[in-house]
C-alpha cells in the first residue's frame, strides 16, 4: 500500500478509485434498482466487472490476474458499496472467499486450473463453511467427507452460501471433518479440511435461493451434498488444516468487508447530501436547517472514521505486520457506520426513505448484514478483548 502522505492514495490507487467510481455510478447505479426488485442476478454487470480485472485484481498476471493487491479490491469494494451492496458484495464473495483460498492454499495445477477463469468472472466460486448448526463456531461442523477408493466421499448441508448457485458458479470450497482425536481430557477434536468441489459434480444441491431482507440481488443458497465423491487431489491446502486456513481467509476479508461497509455509509453521505440541497420545507431548503446538518455531519464522521480504520488494517496486511485486531476493529467500526448511517440517511429523505426505489432505502435493508455476515459484532468483539488480554 503505497501513499503519498497519510492517507492520501498513490496516483495509482486514486485512478482506480476513481475508474470503479465512475462504473458504479454510470452503470451499476441506473439497473440497481431493478435487480433488487425482481431478485435478479446482475450477470451484464458482473460481466463488465470481470472484463474491467475487478475480479482479478489481487491476483499475479500469471493465472489471469491484474497484479495488484488486496487494498486495491478494498478500493473497489468501497466504490461499488456505495451504489449497490448486493454487486459489491458479489465481488467480496468472488474473490475473497471464492478465488482467494485456491491462490492461498492451491496446489500449482489448482492454481492453474481455476484461477483465470475466476479472475475473469468467466466462472463465480463460492466458500461452504456456514452450516444449520456451525457458523462463528466451528466445531459444530457436521459435514463429513472420508477417503473411498482415491475419493473423497462428503456428505453435508451448508447454509447461507453466497454465489453459490449462478448459472457462472463453477465451483464450491467446502469445510468437512476428515478425522477426529482425543485431547488429553477425553474430549473429541475434529479434524477440519478444505475440499474443492465442482458444482456440476453428481449430488451436489444448491437449494432454492433465500428470500433475504436485503442484498436481493446477491446470490446466496443452502447446498445439500449427498455422496459427492471428487478425487483425493481435490483437498485443499493439507488435510486437517482447513479451519485455520479459513481463519486467516476470515481476517483478510474482515478489510474487504469493511470497504464495502464504508462505501455504504459513504453512499448514505452523499445521497442525503444532495437530498438535503435539493428539497424545500418551509420555505429553505432542508440543509439549512441544523437539525439535518448535524445529522449529516456526524454521517460524514462516521464514513471518514471507517475508511482509516479499513485504510490502517490494510497497510499492516500488505506490510506484512500482525493486523487480526484492526481488521476486527475495522470489520466493526464500519458495519455499524454503514447501519448507523442507513438509519439516518433514511430520516432526512423522510417518506421517500422508505420508498425501495432509492438507494438510501436499499442501503437501510442491506447494510444489518453488515454487522453480521463474515462475523458478527460479537465476534469482532470477542478477539478485540482478547487481544487486550480479556
Amino acid at each position: 500500500m503505497t501513499t503519498s502522505e497519510g492517507y492520501g492514495l498513490s496516483e495509482e490507487y486514486q485512478d482506480l478509485s476513481d475508474t470503479v467510481r465512475e462504473f458504479a455510478d454510470e452503470v451499476v447505479a441506473p439497473v440497481s434498482a431493478k435487480h433488487d426488485e425482481e431478485h435478479s442476478f446482475p450477470y451484464e454487470v458482473v460481466k463488465q466487472m470481470g472484463e474491467m480485472g475487478l475480479f482479478g485484481l489481487p491476483f499475479p498476471e500469471e493465472y489471469g490476474g491484474m497484479g495488484g493487491d488486496y487494498f486495491a479490491l478494498a478500493l473497489a469494494l468501497e466504490q461499488l458499496g456505495r451504489v449497490d451492496q448486493s454487486v459489491a458484495i458479489t465481488l467480496e464473495a468472488g474473490v475473497s472467499l471464492g478465488a482467494m483460498p485456491v491462490y492461498r492454499f492451491g496446489t500449482e495445477e489448482q492454481k492453474q486450473q481455476w484461477l483465470p477463469m475466476l479472475a475473469s468472472a468467466q466462472a463465480l466460486a463460492g466458500f461452504g463453511l456456514t452450516e444449520p448448526e456451525a457458523g462463528s463456531d466451528a466445531g459444530g461442523t457436521k459435514t463429513r467427507a472420508r477417503l473411498n477408493n482415491g475419493e473423497w466421499l462428503i456428505n453435508g448441508n451448508k447454509e447461507f452460501i453466497t454465489n453459490s448457485g449462478t448459472d457462472i458458479t463453477r465451483l464450491v470450497t467446502v469445510t468437512a471433518v476428515t478425522g477426529e482425536s482425543t485431547r488429553a481430557d477425553g474430549s473429541v477434536k475434529k479434524e477440519i479440511s478444505t475440499i474443492l468441489v465442482p458444482t456440476d459434480t453428481e449430488g451436489f444441491t444448491a437449494e432454492k435461493a433465500y428470500n433475504k431482507v436485503g442484498w436481493n440481488a446477491s446470490d446466496t443458497h443452502p447446498l445439500t451434498l449427498k455422496d459427492v465423491r471428487v478425487p483425493e487431489a481435490n483437498l485443499l491446502g493439507e488435510q486437517g488444516r482447513g479451519y485455520a486456513n479459513f481463519l486467516s481467509i476470515l481476517d483478510e476479508g474482515r478489510i474487504a468487508i469493511a470497504a464495502l461497509a464504508t462505501g455504504a455509509a459513504q453512499g448514505c453521505v452523499d445521497e442525503s447530501v444532495r437530498y438535503a440541497k435539493q428539497r424545500f420545507a418551509f420555505g429553505n431548503n432542508i440543509g439549512s436547517y441544523q437539525a439535518i446538518q448535524f445529522k449529516i455531519a456526524r454521517m460524514a464522521a462516521r464514513a471518514h472514521t471507517a475508511r482509516l480504520a479499513y485504510y490502517d488494517a490494510a497497510a499492516r496486511m500488505l506490510a506484512g505486520k500482525p493486523f487480526k485486531t484492526e481488521a476486527a476493529m475495522a470489520k466493526m467500526v464500519a458495519g455499524e457506520a454503514a447501519m448507523d448511517n442507513a438509519r439516518d440517511a433514511t430520516q432526512v429523505f423522510g417518506g421517500y426513505g422508505f420508498i425501495n426505489e432509492f438507494t438510501v432505502s436499499r442501503h437501510y435493508r442491506d447494510s444489518k448484514i453488515l454487522e453480521v455476515g463474515e462475523g458478527t459484532t460479537e465476534v469482532q468483539l470477542m478477539l478485540i478483548a482478547r487481544e487486550l488480554g480479556l
